[in-house]
């Protein structure tokens, strides 16, 4: 740190940001995990952590909002290497239950049965080491981000936290509600993220989402039936500003729904689609950049605690660095904000 000038050219190191920290020295770590195996229209969310990484050194380090912030520290951790090599082989097999199902069969055929149950096994390895992982680093007294990879991949992480934090409310930026139960047979979908939070983690006691905009008939009836669940869709968020609401008050109506202790789950198909055309499953509407900082902004000055956040779902265009670019400009974003 002595010897780092935030105004030299970056020098990639191997480190997010290109900065210098270990993550013992770092008050904020950040775990990859290049993981994609059950997304049901585009892949490529497993090469999001190595994209992102490559594309943060070219971004200035000064925060209008807090300047110095990353002075405190933001480690990069090094990930299980076989995990992207498990990935692209059960995205094999996944992408065959898809094909079967859309071809009218059904998750009960034995054809289907044996490789559900090879996926759903190395699923659930896969939330475990991150648990482990997130466990070990906030017992060692950091906050730990995690950088997807696709949305089935933070389970684990918000398990550890909800562990050591008490009741946490989560924040959903998302354009998706991810409410699905096994979707398509998979128990741990990238659908169905939140279903697996709210029912499989005692600790969280609330779930905000925001720029919901494509869900299922089902999972609209669940998020009006149960109380801890409180939907900013795209839908009210565009009426609101119709009708004359400005994003201030927007946020304010939002981040009074969380409680005080917030973790971020930031699905980056919340954006609007111009900012990272190649996620997964994109989807017209949406917030804008600016409009994701202010709400994240205001979350931080509302006095509330941000325990833990996720990014996913970037997916890079091998032609193109755009996604990654807004990426990691996401990602310093819930670093800085995290950090204070």
């Amino acid at each position: 740190m002595a010897n780092h000038n935030p105004n030299d050219v970056s020098i990639p190191n191997g480190n997010y940001f290109a900065l210098p920290f270990t993550p013992e020295e770092a008050a904020l770590v950040l775990l990859s995990v290049p993981w994609d195996v059950t997304t049901s229209y585009r892949p490529g969310a497993a090469k999001g952590p190595d994209a992102i990484l490559e594309a943060s050194p070219q971004l200035d380090l000064y925060d209008f909002h807090y300047p110095g912030a990353w002075r405190k520290g933001i480690g990069t951790l090094e990930f299980d290497s076989t995990i992207p090599y498990t990935s692209k082989k059960l995205r094999e097999e996944a992408e065959k239950v898809i094909i079967h199902l859309e071809s009218g069969g059904s998750v009960e055929e034995e054809y289907a049965v044996k490789k559900l149950k090879r996926i759903n096994k190395a699923s659930r390895l896969l939330n475990e080491y991150v648990y482990r992982e997130a466990k070990r680093w906030l017992d060692a007294g950091k906050k730990v981000g995690l950088v997807g990879g696709d949305h089935s991949t933070p389970f684990g992480l918000i398990r550890a936290v909800a562990e050591r934090e008490g009741e946490i409310g989560i924040l959903q930026i998302d354009a998706h509600a991810d409410l699905r139960v096994a979707y398509e047979g998979f128990e741990h979908s990238h659908a169905s993220i939140m279903n697996n939070a709210l029912n499989g983690i005692d600790g969280v006691q609330s779930l905000v989402q925001v720029a919901v905009r494509d869900l299922s008939e089902e999972e609209a009836q669940r998020i009006d039936s149960d109380g801890r669940i409180t939907c900013f869709s795209n839908h009210i968020l565009s009426q609101n500003r119709f009708e004359g609401v400005n994003w201030q008050d927007q946020c304010r109506l939002i981040v009074d729904a969380l409680p005080q202790k917030v973790y971020i789950s930031f699905d980056i198909d919340g954006l609007t689609p111009e900012y990272c055309p190649s996620t997964g499953t994109p989807v017209p509407g949406g917030i804008t950049f600016d409009e994701a900082v202010h709400l994240l902004f205001f979350v931080k000055a509302s006095g509330r605690k941000i325990v833990g956040f996720d990014l996913c779902e970037v997916v890079p265009d091998p032609k193109n660095e755009w996604d990654a670019n807004v990426g990691a400009r996401i990602l310093f974003k819930l670093c800085n904000f995290a950090l204070l």
